[in-house]
C-alpha cells in the first residue's frame, strides 16, 4: 500500500494499479520532523518501497535529487518466505518468522528515517500461499505495517519502470525480464523511446508473468546437485511457459538495435563471475554488457561446479549456491526464445519502479525545476 502523510489531505486516495491506494501509516512517529541542529520544522523528503519476494525482503529509502532520487539508506535479507511453495501451497512457520524479523528492521529504518510516503508490495508468495492472507494481517498486528499483494501485471510494469533507463537509447526493440523467486516478469518494450524521462511502460506490446522462479524451479528439480539433464529440464519447462509470450513478441529481435535488459540475483550474479569480482561491488554490475557467447561462458563454468564450489565464489554465497543454477535455466530458456548478441544487466528493479512512480506522482522533478 501507498502511504502517503498529508494533514492537508488525509483521505486522498489514487486508483492507479502502480501507485496504490494512500492511507497514514502506523508506524511513522507523531512528532515534529526536525533538523538534527537547530530544531527547525521541515518536512522530510524521504520515501520508501520494500519488496517482499518469494526469496528477499529488500527495502530502499531515498530522496528526489535534481535527475532520479538519492539512496540514503537500503536492506537486503534473504528470507526465503516462499520455501516450499514448489512442492506445496503454505508459508511455512519459520518462513514467516525469518520474514517478520526482516519486516521488523525495515520499519525501523523507516521511521529512522522519518519517511514521508512508503510502498510496501508483496508478490509471488503471497499471491500463491493458502495462508497468504493470514500472514499479511500478522503483520499489520505484529508491526503496523500494510503489505499490499500486487498482481502480476503490476509487477511486471513496476520492474520495467526500475530498469528501463538502462535500456539502449538507440534500441528500438528491448526484451526487460526480471528473474524473482517464484514468478519471472517479462516484457516487451518496442519503439524508441521519446526521451529519457518518457514513461517506458507506455511502450510496452506484451508483458507476461511466468509461475516460475529460482526458488519454486530449484524445489522441483533439485538445486544442490544439478546435472546437464537436470538443468535441460528446467530450461525445457520454462521453455514451454514463455510460449505465448514468444508468439506475442515474434517480431522483438527484428527491431533495429535489438537487446535483452535483465534484472535479478541471477544476472548480476552472471555478471560479477564474468567479472572475477572478489566481492560483489553494484557499482561496476549494474549497467554493464555481456555479449552471448560471454553468458554462456558462465553458464558452462556453474553447470561444472558443485555445491560447495558455488558456495565459496563470493558473487554468489552459500544462501543462494542452491537457486543459481535455476535462475541460468530461466535465462537460458529467454535466451533460446530471444536471440541476441547483447545482454544488459541491471541492479535495479521493482523498487527503483516504486519510487519512481511515487516521486513522479507527487511531481518532485517539476518543482525542482521550478526553484
Amino acid at each position: 500500500m501507498t502511504v502517503k502523510v498529508d494533514a492537508t489531505e488525509p483521505g486522498d486516495r489514487r486508483a492507479d494499479p502502480l501507485t496504490g491506494t494512500v492511507s497514514a501509516p502506523a508506524w511513522l512517529p507523531d512528532r515534529p520532523q526536525t533538523t538534527a541542529r537547530n530544531d527547525i520544522r521541515r518536512p522530510t523528503r524521504s520515501y520508501a518501497a520494500l519488496d517482499l519476494g518469494t526469496n528477499n525482503c529488500r527495502l530502499l529509502i531515498a530522496e528526489p535529487a535534481h535527475f532520479g532520487f538519492r539512496v540514503v539508506d537500503a536492506f537486503s535479507r534473504i528470507v526465503r518466505l516462499g520455501e516450499g511453495l514448489g512442492l506445496g501451497n503454505h508459508l511455512s512457520d519459520d518462513a514467516i518468522e525469518r520474514t517478520i524479523d526482516a519486516l521488523r528492521v525495515c520499519r525501523d529504518k523507516m521511521i529512522a528515517k522519518e519517511v514521508r510516503r512508503a510502498r510496501l508490495v508483496a508478490t509471488e508468495a503471497c499471491r500463491l500461499a493458502k495462508n497468504g492472507p493470514s500472514f499479511i494481517e500478522r503483520v499489520r498486528s505484529d508491526l503496523d505495517l500494510e503489505l499490499e499483494v500486487v498482481d502480476r501485471k503490476t509487477e511486471a510494469y513496476l520492474a520495467v519502470t526500475g530498469c528501463a533507463s538502462l535500456a539502449d537509447p538507440k534500441a528500438h526493440s528491448v526484451i526487460v525480464f526480471d528473474i524473482g523467486g517464484g514468478s519471472t516478469e517479462i516484457a516487451w518494450l518496442d519503439g524508441q523511446a521519446p526521451h529519457a524521462f518518457a514513461d517506458p511502460c507506455n511502450r510496452i506490446r506484451a508483458w507476461d508473468s511466468l509461475p516460475v522462479g529460482v526458488v519454486t524451479l530449484a524445489e522441483r528439480h533439485g538445486g544442490v546437485d544439478v546435472s546437464r539433464t537436470n538443468f535441460e529440464g528446467m530450461v525445457e519447462e520454462v521453455s514451454e511457459l514463455l510460449l505465448d509470450f514468444t508468439l506475442a513478441a515474434a517480431d522483438a529481435g527484428r527491431a533495429h538495435n535489438f537487446h535483452l535488459l535483465g534484472t535479478s540475483g541471477t544476472v548480476t550474479t552472471v555478471g560479477g563471475i564474468h567479472l572475477g569480482l572478489a566481492r560483489y561491488d553494484r557499482r561496476r554490475v549494474d549497467g554493464m554488457w555481456m555479449r552471448n557467447g560471454e553468458i554462456s561462458t558462465v553458464i558452462e563454468r556453474l553447470l561444472h561446479s558443485n555445491f560447495e564450489q558455488r558456495a565459496e565464489n563470493p558473487c554468489i554465497g552459500r544462501e543462494r549456491a542452491d537457486l543459481v543454477l535455476a535462475g541460468c535455466a530461466i535465462l537460458e530458456a529467454i535466451r533460446r526464445a530471444f536471440p541476441s548478441d547483447r545482454l544488459r544487466i541491471a541492479d535495479r528493479g521493482l523498487r527503483e519502479g516504486i519510487l519512481m512512480n511515487m516521486m513522479r506522482e507527487d511531481s518532485v522533478w517539476r518543482e525542482g525545476s521550478q526553484r
